[in-house]
């Protein structure tokens, strides 16, 4: 149990440590003030100038000629409405008739509870059709898919630990793989339809994997690959892709920037808190960038695989709730080259009308996929069960056999 007063006396004791760190921030803030605002006056050209001049080929992130459509780096959204009820008419229409796909995932982790490690994935997806459904029909698809790791498929020779434990990383591993297969697998479903009326097909994260550059190569190739085909996928089908981050803590346009100003020395800040600064009204967004992100999967010299896809995703910074730091949007760059990027953001905003401020498709995945405390709980119950009735004893800990008796 949480003693308030010895919380309380250990965080007087680091009161020196937060005042110093809120000081670091605020003078970092008015660098980065009075360096973005110089970053927000030049054209695209004079930005792939400097960057050009600078003879750094990650620069974090490379402009596109979404930035001279700007004002200032900040593209107005442009509309606005009295109440909620206006606002899901707009977004109504911009949906009306065109699908819009999610896809998510969570997971069960190996547990020193019990003396055979299992793991679990489960994904979830959602597929809106945004139309009238037939008289005793539906217009919209919620499933999952379960798999279960047996032991042999937990880890492979390189893996060790000291206590005995069982590592969790394969399990993470398979979660991203299957999400990213499936998104795959709806986009060829549904490539025969029109062009205009292919799925908006939601990822929930990042397609710029910089995580897998602490990996084991064997283990990050398998990200890379996911990535890649997904990218890939969307490109061949013609179907729109977006990887939505809401709580983005990316620093590729802060690269730029200490790149092209040296004194902004901005160590700390991200570019959504950049953005935050100039995107005040619902809906605003930055320019489109290229992804030029300087990570170990492209810059270290001795790594045989590294992801050639970086350059191919753009992303921007957009504001879906105003009191909240913008949300991180990224696409394949082939939609930025078709002239289709704008219609892709709408029906991004369009979903985040209806789902209060975070895309309701995703909402509706995450809510589809996610395993509680109970369902784990249940999930162990069931592996009980079958391993007794295949012949198989398994053991548990005595924590856990304590924590049973005392729910029973």
């Amino acid at each position: 149990m949480l003693d308030r007063k010895r919380v309380v006396a250990s965080l007087e004791r680091k009161k020196e440590q937060f005042t110093g760190y809120d000081a670091e921030i605020a003078a970092e803030q008015r660098r980065l003030a009075d360096s973005f605002d110089a970053f927000r006056r030049q054209s695209g050209a004079a930005l792939d100038a400097a960057i050009s001049a600078s003879g750094e080929e990650w620069p974090g992130a490379l402009p596109t000629d979404d930035i001279d459509a700007a004002d200032g780096m900040r593209l107005a959204f442009g509309k606005e409405w009295n109440n909620h009820q206006e606002a899901r008419a707009w977004a109504y229409e911009i949906l009306r008739n065109r699908p819009v796909i999610a896809v998510d995932g969570s997971q069960i982790t190996p547990t020193k509870d019990f003396s055979m490690p299992v793991g679990a994935v489960q994904v979830g997806w959602f597929v809106n059709e945004h139309r009238p459904a037939a008289p005793g029909a539906q217009n919209y698809v919620k499933d999952v898919q379960f798999e279960v790791l047996a032991p042999d498929e937990l880890g492979d020779e390189d893996d060790s630990d000291a206590e005995g434990g069982f590592p969790n990383w394969r399990v993470n591993q398979q979660r991203f793989v299957l999400e990213c297969a499936k998104l795959c697998d709806l986009m060829e479903e549904y490539s025969d339809r029109p062009e205009a009326e292919r799925p908006l097909c939601f990822f929930d994260g990042s397609f710029v994997i910089s995580f897998a550059g602490q990996l084991r190569e064997n283990r990050a190739k398998v990200y890379i690959e996911a990535v890649d085909r997904l990218l890939h996928c969307s490109r061949k089908t013609r179907t729109p892709l977006v990887g939505f981050v809401d709580s983005s803590y990316s620093r590729d346009v802060v690269t730029l920037v200490n790149l092209l100003y040296a004194k902004a020395q901005i160590s700390r800040s991200g570019d959504a808190s950049l953005f935050g600064r100039i995107l005040t009204a619902w809906g605003d967004r930055s320019p489109l960038f290229l992804c030029a992100r300087r990570d170990s999967l492209n810059l270290d010299p001795k790594r045989l695989t590294k992801a050639p896809f970086y350059k191919e995703v753009a992303f921007t910074y957009i504001n879906l709730v105003n009191d909240r730091a913008p949300a991180r949007l990224e696409m394949p760059r082939w939609i930025l080259d078709a002239g289709r990027a704008e219609e892709v953001i709408d029906r991004v905003r369009a979903e985040s009308v209806v789902g209060v401020g975070y895309p309701y498709a995703i909402e509706t995945a995450d809510a589809l996929a996610v395993i509680s405390q109970q369902d784990r709980e249940r999930f162990y119950r069931i592996l009980q069960d079958f391993l007794e009735q295949s012949g198989i004893e398994l053991s548990t800990a005595r924590k856990m056999r304590s924590k049973e008796q005392r729910r029973s």
